[in-house]
């Protein structure tokens, strides 16, 4: 490749980079940053490609095809881990989110596969103009590229919501913040709140001056005790000194344990230098709620259960674009995205 495209190419994608972490610095909770860095991240293989030199057509046909397999391969792993889900979790709404998107993108790549076969196997451009023509093709088309659409930005979600996981954290905090969860039989912690609380006394004992650690959660109507109460116990019962607990025992949902997190460190003076704990699907959408109160804090994600993820993820994807906001954003992106691809598809 001409020398001249590779630097064209080398500026754009260090111009990329440079946006994105300008912006990630600023304020690690908007949700530009997801597509900031899915394009710093896409630019850098494309520069990659770029300077294979005699190589560059055997890497790109490689990496086009790599891409394809695994987009074959998603819809299935989400269905069978649906399907673990409900054998694992019961038939809640929350538990077939995974199943549904399995289906909707393999119906969409059935779709997809249907509509340019049958371009491939028109015998001559009169009978192809006349296939496309068709409102069933161009209502296929259509649905086509709105799933494709939904996916690439759910994708773009879900790599931004893994990058927060790798980044290195500061381990100098006043004050950390555990999100609640659901208790077993109204007073017991679950496996998915012992992992907060297991890694925020990680973040405890690696802390040089150690915090005071803020167990977050109200008593939920079917609960004998706090969510805050049962979380202090287990804490106390791993070595937390009672003295570094200040309990939040009002809140009923994610916004509110912050929010009233927040109150009670405003009531002391000093440094409030935070760290947020919860599983590592819920981080990025409570460091936007974070954001929305003005609480500087640092999200830390503590460990899930593999098959769990997907569709606790796709609930935080659903939960961010039920905000009017990013749903409208969404649904205007979409209509650009069809009517972009529709204008090169059938464009005469």
């Amino acid at each position: 490749m001409d020398a001249r495209i590779i630097v064209l190419i080398a500026t754009l994608t260090a111009a990329a980079w440079f946006m994105f972490i300008m912006f990630f610095v600023k304020d690690r909770s908007r949700y530009r940053n997801c597509y900031l860095l899915f394009a710093a991240l896409a630019m850098t293989a494309v520069l990659v490609i770029s300077c294979s030199g005699e190589n560059f057509v055997s890497t790109f046909a490689f990496t086009f095809i790599a891409v394809c397999v695994c987009l074959m391969i998603v819809p299935f792993f989400l269905i069978i881990n649906g399907i673990t889900m409900i054998k694992r979790e019961g038939t809640h709404i929350s538990h077939l989110l995974s199943l549904f998107l399995g289906i909707a993108v393999l119906i969409g790549e059935y779709m997809t596969f249907l509509v340019f076969i049958s371009s491939a196997m028109s015998h001559s451009l009169d009978e192809f103009t006349e296939i496309r023509a068709t409102l069933f093709y161009r209502l296929a088309a259509a649905a086509c590229f709105s799933i494709i659409f939904v996916c690439m930005s759910f994708v773009i979600f879900m790599i931004y919501t893994l990058f927060l996981q790798i980044i290195p954290k500061r381990r100098d905090f006043d004050y950390v913040i555990i999100h609640g969860a659901g208790l077993i039989d109204g007073e017991r912690v679950s496996k998915l709140l012992s992992d907060r609380l297991d890694k925020a006394i990680k973040v405890y004992r690696k802390d040089p001056t150690p915090p005071k650690m803020i167990p977050s959660g109200g008593q939920g109507s079917d609960e004998k005790v706090s969510e805050a109460q049962a979380m202090k116990d287990y804490l106390v019962a791993n070595g937390i000194p009672e003295s570094d607990i200040i309990m939040e025992d009002r809140s009923t949902s994610t916004l509110e344990n912050l929010l009233f997190s927040k109150e009670i460190m405003d009531s002391y003076e000093g440094r409030k230098y935070t760290a947020l704990v919860s599983s590592n699907y819920h981080v990025y959408r409570a460091l936007r709620y974070a954001a929305r109160i003005g609480l500087k804090c640092t999200g830390i994600g503590s460990h899930v259960a593999f098959y769990y993820w997907p569709s606790a993820l796709i609930r935080e994807y659903i939960a961010i674009h039920a905000e009017k906001k990013h749903l409208i954003m969404l649904v205007l992106g979409c209509v650009l995205f069809d009517a972009f691809m529709m204008f090169l598809f059938f464009a005469r």
